[in-house]
């Protein structure tokens, strides 16, 4: 199967207020796929949907294959989906090591303790500490890593490096990039255009709660005025 999620006409909200219009979307397995848009245009929402966060009010969610509209976030976790969710979110009264074993899924050559350690040392170096006594690169790191430990089939990130300093943020991207060479299905919601272009396999905008314009990396390069014209860089 080419897929590895599938979107297809899902409409969100909350309350009475309606979010998103009609959202189609394709996550190719091996491949890093971007949803790109201002803030408060539906990324979250969307993500939030394909998680298992939020019902949907009408639409298609699939995962490998498999109906998921409305299933409970522990089911798409076992499904294969990893959250790095928007603001970090990490146990704030856990240890580094305790925050990483927390919910981690164990995989013969699948990804350990040890292994983050190894892909991000500065969590070694923190290994004791408590989430509230780590910085927010720091934090970043570990949501990375807590998300890695459940072993996923799809890494879904939501502002993967928002807010955070630009060492913090080289340190990640290179991260993603070895993650992309492993074969690992990402999808990401960021906002650094150049980086998204550089690592990136197929595009998605959205508007208002709309698809606006998608495409491969080659019309995004091709495309790039326009695509800044609906984020209004």
């Amino acid at each position: 199967m080419s897929h590895i999620a599938r979107i297809e006409n899902l409409h969100a909200g909350y309350g009475r207020a309606e979010v998103l219009f009609g959202i189609d979307m394709r996550v190719r397995r091996g491949a890093v796929t971007t949803l790109i848009g201002r803030n408060g245009m539906g990324k979250s929402t969307t993500i939030r949907c394909l998680m298992g966060l939020l019902t949907p009010r009408e639409g298609t969610i699939e995962i490998a294959g498999n109906a998921m509209n409305g299933a409970p976030p522990y089911k798409v976790a076992q499904a294969g989906l990893g959250l790095v969710p928007e603001g970090r979110q990490v146990f704030p009264s856990l240890s580094v090591v305790e925050n990483l074993r927390a919910t981690a899924r164990q995989r013969a050559d699948g990804w350990t303790v040890e292994r983050i350690f190894e892909a991000f040392p500065r969590l070694a170096e923190r290994k004791g500490n408590y989430g509230f006594q780590l910085s927010g690169g720091e934090q970043q790191m570990l949501a990375i890593g807590r998300a890695l430990m459940t072993n996923p089939e799809l890494l879904v990130l939501d502002e993967a490096t928002e807010g955070l300093a630009p060492l913090i943020r080289a340190e990640i991207w290179s991260m993603l990039d070895r993650l992309k060479q492993t074969g690992l299905s990402i999808l990401l919601v960021d906002k650094n255009l150049e980086e998204l272009a550089r690592i990136s396999d197929q595009h998605y905008v959205i508007e208002k709660g709309r698809i606006v314009w998608s495409g491969d990396a080659a019309a995004f390069s091709a495309n790039r005025e326009l695509v800044e014209s609906f984020l209004h860089l």
